[in-house]
């Protein structure tokens, strides 16, 4: 999620965040020396999944007036995820029933309390070990302690409890919009969103790698500079670059035309350091620039608007896509999501609040693998 942090009103104080041959899910075994040692796997997002989680929008004082613009949003989002692969979606208990019935019957509401939607963030980051899943528990401390979360900084263990899933320590403080993964031991992060000292005090950046490689089984580290104090996340690498095969990743572009900023100077770094990277398995990176959509074609507006089309979910089944409202980035986007998803449907959806709040898909989305899958 790339919610500005200046002049969002109140937003700015509640709001939070985030295959067949031709197919990546074949390329989804565990490459050779995958697991760090400690014999886990964290799986490429391509890969099986049981069921995807998502959360209910809470309260007004985050959302003010908006609230029942995003809880559509999310609900339309539910849906549109359900009609293909489980979706469980957490929601107050004195929201569940209304939760349930936006959402309709294809999305499982179970009463867990939740601050916001953002269940990429909250959720535990999933990783196979000894033939089972377990949860990787990232101690969610509202972006570094820039929103209130005493919910949401609970979601990871009281859902990990309620599926008895076991849960895995570590004293990195991140979110799961922070992990880009190949599923084959490769990981892409920010620096700017990581190695803070608004999560993580003390520790260098080796100190921050090696506890990851412990805790998600990964073997090689591929640190981006990012983006800091520009909007609440630190810049995760969700809205940034995504894996869309082993070796292949997709980033985001400026609109052609647009004035150079911060945003832009960090996916020029970004796609510098990626091209000259090597993977887990020694190889090269295939880097594929995919521009934003005309800021005057879209739908959505705000100061905290994410445009960028990096936020994408992808589901066993279906690979989801925002829908901005300027007809030729979209379709290109979906375009570029079928090559690489041939046997997946593609389904935009239009997130217009959401994407107002600073967030996206990807962002309000977190899988839970099948082990195997």
């Amino acid at each position: 999620m790339l919610r500005s942090l200046a002049g969002a009103g109140v937003l700015a104080l509640g709001l939070t965040a985030c295959t067949g041959s031709d197919d990546p899910a074949d390329a989804g075994a565990p490459a050779p020396g995958a697991g760090g040692g400690t014999g886990r796997r964290l799986g490429a997002e391509w890969e099986k999944h049981t069921r995807t989680f998502m959360a209910w929008p809470a309260s007004e004082n985050v959302w003010g007036d908006q609230l029942a613009d995003v809880r559509k949003d999310i609900a339309g989002l539910a849906a549109a995820i359900g009609a293909h692969e489980p979706v469980v979606l957490m929601a107050r208990p004195e929201q569940q029933e209304q939760a349930q019935q936006a959402c309709g019957g294809d999305v499982e509401v179970i009463p867990l309390a939740v601050d916001d939607l953002w269940a990429r963030d909250t959720v535990p980051l999933f990783v196979e070990e000894g033939g089972k899943v377990k949860g990787v528990d990232l101690n969610f401390s509202g972006w570094g302690n820039k929103q209130e979360h005493g919910n949401d900084g609970k979601v990871a263990r009281t859902l990990l409890e309620r599926y008895g899933i076991d849960r895995i320590e570590t004293p990195v403080t991140a979110e799961g919009g922070s992990f880009e993964t190949d599923g084959l031991g490769t990981l892409v992060l920010t620096e700017s969103s990581v190695v803070n000292a608004n999560r993580n005090p003390g520790m260098s950046r080796e100190q921050v790698e090696g506890e990851l490689k412990k805790a998600l089984g990964v073997t090689t580290v591929i640190w981006l500079a990012g983006v800091r104090g520009e909007d609440i996340t630190d810049a995760h690498v969700d809205c940034l670059m995504r894996f869309v095969a082993p070796g292949v990743v997709l980033l985001d572009k400026s609109y052609p035309g647009t004035p150079a900023d911060v945003w832009s100077r960090s996916a020029d770094q970004a796609r510098s350091v990626l091209e000259n990277a090597t993977d887990a398995r020694g190889k090269g990176i295939e880097v594929i620039e995919l521009p934003q959509p005309d800021p005057d074609g879209i739908t959505g507006r705000g100061d905290a608007f994410v445009s960028s089309y990096m936020n994408f979910y992808i589901g066993s089944k279906g690979v989801y896509l925002p829908r901005f409202g300027d007809t030729r980035a979209d379709d290109r986007a979906q375009q570029v999501m079928k090559e690489h998803f041939p046997d997946r449907a593609i389904v935009p959806v239009r997130i217009d609040t959401i994407a107002s709040g600073g967030g996206g898909i990807h962002c309000a989305t977190h899988d839970l693998p099948a082990v195997g899958g």
